[in-house]
C-alpha cells in the first residue's frame, strides 16, 4: 500500500504542479506529500523531480518514470471499472458487423441465445463482405477474418481459424489428388474473382509464404458457391475451416495438400477503442468467445 501511494503522490504532484497543490487536494501537510517523493526516490535510486519553493521540474528518469505510472494507474481505473460494471446488468443498443458467410453460420444463429441472456440488450446485424468503416458507420464491434498480428486495429481474438484446400471424394477420385504445389496445374481450381480478377491461394513451402495463381473452369466472388462447387465434385477449392470443418469431418469433402497448408487468417472482434469498452460489447465478446471454444463447436455447426 506505501508504494502505491508513493507513485499516486507522485503522478499527483506533477498533474497539480506542486507538493502544496497536492497535498490540498488530499487534505494533508505538504511536509508528507515531501517524505512520500522522498521515499519513493530513495527506493528506486533516482531523481524524479528537482524541486525548488517556486517550481519542480520532471527529470528524464522522472518523465519515464511518470508515463509508466499513469498508463499503470490508469489500467487499474479500468479494472476497477470493469469490475464494477460486471455488477449491473449489460444494456443499450448493439451493432454488429460480420462477414456475410461467416455471418450467416456462426454469428447470427448465436444471437436469440446472447438477448436471451442479455434481456436489455439489443441487436443489430450487418453482413457483407466489405471492411466497415466502425466509426464512421457507427459499428460497435466488426467481425474480421484476418492477420491482424502487425495491425494498428483495437481487437481481440475470438478463436482460431486454418485455410485448407478442399475436394469432394468423387473428384479426388476422377481426377486424382495432388501431392505437390505443382499439382495444382493439373487440377480445375475454383477461385475466388474480384471484378474480373482471380484472387491467388497462399501456400508455405519450404519456410516461405507464396500465393499461386490458379486457373479452372468456373470463379465466382462468392464464397457459398464455390463450396457449393466442392461439394458437387465441380473441383477443389481454397475454403476457411469454419466454413468446411464439419463436411470435413462427415467425409464429404477431403482436405488436400495441408502439409502445405499457411498460417492461419484468424477469427477477431474489432473495436473503435479498448478503454472503457461498454459492457454490453464485452459481453457479446466474451459470449461469442465461449461459444466458439466449446469442444466439437467446428465440426458440429451445419453447413
Amino acid at each position: 500500500m506505501g508504494q502505491f501511494r508513493q507513485i499516486s503522490t507522485f503522478v499527483d504532484v506533477v498533474a497539480k504542479g506542486s507538493l502544496s497543490a497536492a497535498a490540498r487536494a488530499e487534505g494533508i501537510a505538504p511536509a508528507m506529500i515531501g517524505r512520500r517523493l522522498d521515499a519513493l526516490e530513495q527506493r528506486l535510486g533516482v531523481k524524479l523531480l528537482q524541486r525548488t519553493t517556486r517550481k519542480l521540474a520532471l527529470t528524464d528518469e522522472g518523465a519515464a518514470f511518470l508515463e509508466d505510472c499513469q498508463r499503470i494507474l490508469g489500467d487499474l481505473a479500468d479494472a476497477e471499472a470493469a469490475a464494477a460494471e460486471r455488477s449491473v446488468k449489460a444494456s443499450g443498443h448493439l451493432l454488429i458487423s460480420a462477414p456475410a458467410g461467416f455471418g450467416r453460420q456462426h454469428v447470427a444463429p448465436l444471437l436469440p441465445s446472447f438477448v436471451a441472456e442479455h434481456r436489455d440488450v439489443s441487436v443489430a446485424l450487418n453482413l457483407n463482405d466489405r471492411v466497415v468503416d466502425l466509426i464512421g458507420e457507427g459499428v460497435d464491434v466488426a467481425i474480421r477474418i484476418a492477420s491482424l498480428a502487425d495491425s494498428s486495429l483495437v481487437s481481440a481474438k475470438l478463436a482460431d481459424n486454418q485455410r485448407v484446400l478442399v475436394a469432394s471424394p468423387a473428384y479426388l477420385k476422377r481426377c486424382g489428388t495432388p501431392r505437390t504445389l505443382a499439382d495444382l496445374a493439373k487440377h480445375n481450381c475454383l477461385a475466388i474473382s474480384s471484378e474480373g480478377s482471380q484472387r491467388g491461394w497462399t501456400f508455405r513451402e519450404n519456410g516461405k509464404t507464396v500465393t499461386l495463381k490458379v486457373s479452372g473452369n468456373m470463379a465466382c466472388n462468392d464464397g457459398q458457391v464455390l463450396h457449393d462447387w466442392a461439394l458437387a465434385g465441380k473441383g477443389l477449392a481454397w475454403r476457411s475451416m469454419w466454413e468446411v470443418g464439419a463436411e470435413i469431418e462427415s467425409g464429404q469433402l477431403v482436405a488436400v495438400l495441408e502439409p502445405y497448408a499457411a498460417p492461419g487468417n484468424d477469427i477477431y472482434a474489432v473495436f473503435a477503442q479498448r478503454r472503457h469498452l461498454p459492457l454490453r460489447i464485452r459481453a457479446f465478446v466474451d459470449f461469442l468467445r465461449h461459444s466458439y471454444a466449446q469442444p466439437d463447436y467446428w465440426r458440429a455447426r451445419p453447413a
